[in-house]
């Protein structure tokens, strides 16, 4: 997205950035306190369609609340949290682009790829910032992750296994589980392919409670600059328990993260190219090599782990691009690639199931 400031500008010159919350429910209400709480800022009022919840927000945050948008842009914000329901998504932040007041818009970036491209287009029209805020790419597991891939030998993922799972709850029957809670981790898989979308998909899926998928597994093959790489992503919200698991094997190396234990280790090889070498041609020979200590040959560490609360990280990452007008770190066009992959996932499971006139 093109704008006129540098990356050393600051656009408001020292002052306090004035902030709004659209939305302060489940995860807006957080978006409230990290503003209201951050230096540098002041929240200026929140809206809410509950006008009981808006005015206990706004009074815990000594704010206004508001019952519309307009309200809002009126008292002059210029950043705004968009946390309402992924339907509202397109007509919220449509009257704060075009009002230049940038935007943190909660994932899913919109409910479909048509719509998510629209808002993509505004906020490129506009000039205006945008950010999608798929949460994971600052849990500290995945901060971690990078910089321990920062100051290492590089791996290069070649097969990444992704398993989350979650017992049922009702506050998103209205979506399927693909856009419920695999695109978090499609978020993360398109980053780790630098944006590259898979190129073949499969999927299958099965709706048990809610009118849309419960339970999905999907295949997604990636053709990069760097080489092929396949997913396995499995996504449920009928479980007894919780897990958040993804599993990175590549080239020169192997990463577990658990995003729920903030956990994760990460496996490289050690030994050099010549050892490795001579190991295989010992191996092509027949020797017996029982007595080898593979572990020797690697080097696993465990990750190093910040305390970091994940959507503080992710208000100043927004933060940050709205001051020098950089592209933020998950812009539009991401939330747009995010929503249009989860799309064909869906597609790929009707078209897998049409026996099934749920799906």
């Amino acid at each position: 997205m093109a704008t006129t400031a540098t990356k050393s500008s600051d656009r408001f010159n020292g002052r306090k950035i004035r902030c709004g919350a659209v939305g302060v429910g489940r995860m807006g209400r957080h978006h409230a306190r990290v503003y209201a709480t951050l230096p540098g800022c002041e929240l200026i009022g929140v809206v809410d369609a509950d006008k009981d919840r808006g005015e206990a927000v706004a009074a815990k945050h000594n704010c206004k609340a508001f019952t519309t948008v307009a309200q809002l842009i009126d008292a002059g914000v210029d950043v705004a949290s968009v946390a309402v329901p992924t339907t509202q998504h397109m007509m919220v932040a449509e009257s704060l682009l075009n009002s230049k007041v940038a935007c943190l818009v909660e994932k899913p970036l919109a409910g479909d790829a048509a719509t998510a491209r629209a808002i993509k287009d505004l906020s490129d029209k506009t000039g205006t910032v945008l950010m999608v805020g798929h949460i994971e790419r600052f849990n500290p597991i995945m901060r971690a992750m990078q910089q321990a891939t920062r100051n290492g030998l590089e791996i290069v993922p070649r097969f990444i296994q992704v398993h989350r799972v979650s017992p049922m709850t009702v506050r998103s029957g209205d979506v399927g589980v693909v856009m419920d809670m695999m695109i978090h981790d499609l978020d993360v898989v398109l980053m780790l392919m630098g944006g590259v979308e898979p190129a073949r998909i499969q999927a299958a899926g099965v709706s048990v409670i809610t009118q849309h998928e419960d339970i999905c597994n999907a295949w997604l093959e990636f053709d990069t600059p760097r080489g092929k790489c396949v997913a396995n992503m499995s996504a449920s919200r009928l479980a007894l328990k919780t897990e958040r698991v993804t599993r990175i094997t590549g080239e020169n190396g192997y990463i577990k993260l658990d995003y729920a234990t903030k956990a994760g280790t990460i496996i490289r090889r050690r030994a050099n190219e010549v050892q490795m070498v001579e190991i295989r041609e010992q191996l092509k020979q027949g020797v017996d090599l029982t007595s080898l200590n593979w572990q020797e040959l690697v080097n696993v560490e465990p990750l190093v782990i910040d305390d970091a609360e994940p959507i503080v990280m992710e208000i100043k990452s927004f933060l940050e691009a709205v001051k020098t007008g950089d592209r933020p770190e998950i812009d539009a066009e991401a939330g747009f690639a995010n929503v249009r992959t989860a799309e064909r996932i869906v597609r790929a499971i009707k078209e897998n199931a049409r026996v099934n006139p749920r799906l």
